[in-house]
């Protein structure tokens, strides 16, 4: 009977390098403390990244991994699992990452529903190479790049995988360390495309982008926390909810008639109400949690039937005769 493993066996001997106070030590940490709960062996598992401060990850897990390169990831990833569909496969990429460079193999995954677990660290930075504006900074952001502010408007990481059609999407902050990690298990169980948008702080280089949804004062007043089947209700004093005011939405406190039953209740199931909830801004709260959650059959699925079907009709290839049919040549 095997041993069951600890967070301890996940932690590899290499030293983590990233600043002091980046969030990626937190989500780390939950990746890592979490692994056990699935059981399954180390050498099953599979840590696949492209480049930036986030693809560093691989390093830090104590399983296999590849650091690949620019924005390939998720094409990467999706090789290995085509051919291993055993394997189980995580990706870890960054707004930088996998939004610009790696933007169109990262929809083209999600579209085909590769069954991969997709991390996407977003600081609205580029931190790896020294504090240039993202796909995801805010229009104005002034940056090495953009010393007069971007004029650029920002990419909803959110938006873009509900339009591509992703069968699991889900948003949480890397400080929400027991949301995180329920994320991530919910993530885990999902049969397809799983991808998590993890609101990360990149303290050097964009510190506090993301104050409002951690810091522990304020936070209730502006997190939206979505649970499949229950009311939209968020505050601190859980007296606030979203109600529909004709085709919006709009924040209303619960009291004087309005009760709970005049609030929207969540369905991950509607992609139209997850399209709403990914594009609320302020006065509107920070939606939290599974936008969107459908089962729908996996990429690696298909394509393996297919080689059986052809296998089955055709036979077994033979590598040699099809290099050596028709015309050949010898060069002396």
């Amino acid at each position: 009977m095997a041993t069951a493993l600890t967070r301890k066996d996940f932690v590899s001997d290499q030293e983590v390098r990233w600043c002091p106070g980046c969030g990626d030590y937190a989500i780390l940490a939950q990746v890592q403390k979490v692994m056990p709960e699935f059981g399954i062996p180390r050498e099953n598992i599979v840590f696949i990244s492209g480049i930036g401060c986030s693809s560093r990850f691989p390093y830090y897990m104590n399983t296999y991994g590849f650091h690949t390169i620019h924005g390939r990831a998720p094409a990467i990833a999706t090789g290995l699992k085509v051919t291993r569909p055993e394997l189980d496969v995580w990706v870890v990429t960054g707004d930088g990452d996998g939004l610009s460079i790696g933007g169109n193999h990262l929809i083209h995954c999600l579209r085909r529903n590769v069954d991969l677990k997709i991390l996407l660290f977003n600081n609205r930075i580029y931190g790896l190479t020294k504090g240039q504006y993202s796909p995801t900074s805010e229009v104005g952001k002034i940056t090495k790049s953009t010393p007069a502010g971007s004029v650029d408007y920002p990419f909803n990481p959110i938006t873009v995988a509900l339009g591509a059609h992703a069968s699991f999407v889900c948003r949480t902050v890397d400080v929400e360390q027991k949301h995180l990690g329920d994320m991530l298990k919910r993530a885990h169980a999902h049969r397809g495309a799983s991808y998590i948008e993890i609101l990360q702080n990149c303290n050097i280089f964009n510190d506090g982008a993301f104050n409002e949804l951690s810091d522990k004062q304020i936070k209730a007043d502006y997190q939206l926390v979505l649970e499949h089947g229950k009311p939209l209700i968020f505050g601190k004093n859980r007296n606030k909810g979203i109600r529909m005011n004709g085709q919006r939405a709009e924040v209303v406190e619960l009291g004087n008639g309005i009760t709970e039953k005049d609030l929207v209740v969540h369905d991950e199931t509607n992609l139209a109400l997850a399209f709403m909830l990914a594009n609320f801004e302020p006065p509107l709260p920070t939606p939290i949690g599974v936008f969107y959650a459908v089962e729908r059959p996996t990429f690696e699925e298909a394509v393996n039937k297919q080689l059986e079907e052809a296998k089955a009709k055709q036979g077994p290839g033979d590598l040699q005769s099809l290099l050596n049919r028709g015309d050949t040549w010898v060069v002396n």
